[in-house]
């Protein structure tokens, strides 16, 4: 059982994305979750084309893999932490964030990235649910347009706050759209612990259709705060079997946003912890087909 391992950039925005890179790469990740923001690629920088080539030809040159995330706070308004979103009151907001993430997916149609991350963001105030998701579904339209024409599916993330928090919120929009093809499910393993009835493992199982993207972290029950791996609740080895069972061939990304100022140590840590626990569920397995108990 390997799964391909990854690290988010946002928990690595005190180092230059060239430095972030090769810091992957020596350490043994496959692939990196990166962020479009300011401080590594800027997706409202005039020179974003040439700077996407070259970011493609370092990849390629590390053999890393890529998943495109979009949630940087304050790429589109400086003032306003993830703003605008696909629920904001004014239409033109909306269509900035819209168009934000179709430029999303033709950023991952260069790097040749296997999905492009994205969330609903949060209900304004006063406005009604059906409202939201009428905003949402037109909001996204495009954006899963975008993904159809370069068959990079979008991956949206269930947060806690978010219109779109929990995994039936996700199955609440596929059906509001028809189920769309190019509509696929992140799952951030700590938010399932945080906020999910299902266990860890469970989400995995049931999610495993529409997975197209993973993110992993630890986490308390009702407490949403990314923790490095052993300072939550979270029983990580029948998670990862949960996920090589399903069959699951994208990036599963290390999210540490806060962490920033431990990265590189962060980093080292939990791809050591995740391979470790990955081994544990391996021979835990292998006791199982034996038809023994694991020590």
């Amino acid at each position: 059982m390997t799964l391909h391992l990854g690290y988010g950039t946002n928990g690595l925005t005190d180092l230059r994305l060239d430095d972030a890179l090769g810091l992957l790469a020596d350490l043994g990740y496959d692939g990196v979750g990166l962020t479009l923001d300011h401080m590594h690629l800027d997706p409202l920088a005039p020179d974003l084309a040439e700077r996407t080539r070259q970011v493609a030809r370092r990849l390629t040159s590390l053999g890393l893999r890529v998943t495109v995330e979009t949630g940087a706070r304050y790429v589109l308004d400086p003032r306003r932490k993830h703003g605008p979103s696909l629920l904001d009151p004014d239409p033109d907001a909306r269509a900035a964030r819209t168009a934000l993430l179709v430029r999303a997916v033709d950023v991952a149609a260069e790097l040749g990235a296997h999905a492009v991350h994205c969330f609903s963001g949060i209900t304004p105030p006063e406005t009604p649910t059906d409202t939201a998701w009428k905003r949402l579904t037109q909001a996204i339209t495009p954006v899963l347009d975008a993904a159809d024409r370069s068959g990079i599916p979008l991956a949206i993330e269930p947060e806690p706050g978010h219109l779109l928090a929990t995994l039936a919120d996700f199955h609440h929009l596929r059906a509001l759209l028809g189920d769309p093809a190019p509509l696929g499910l992140t799952l951030d393993i700590g938010h399932c612990q945080c906020l999910e009835e299902a266990s860890p493992v469970r989400c995995v199982q049931d999610s495993a259709p529409w997975l197209r993207h993973v993110q992993i972290e630890d986490m308390r029950r009702g407490v949403h705060e990314h923790l490095p791996f052993g300072d939550g609740e979270i029983d990580f080895p029948p998670v990862l079997a949960a996920l090589a069972a399903a069959d699951y061939q994208g990036l599963t990304v290390v999210e540490l946003p806060r962490h920033s100022h431990a990265g590189p140590e962060l980093a080292r840590t939990s791809i050591a912890f995740l391979r470790d626990a990955e081994r544990k569920a391996t021979a835990k397995q292998a006791m199982t087909k034996q038809g023994g108990a694991p020590c």
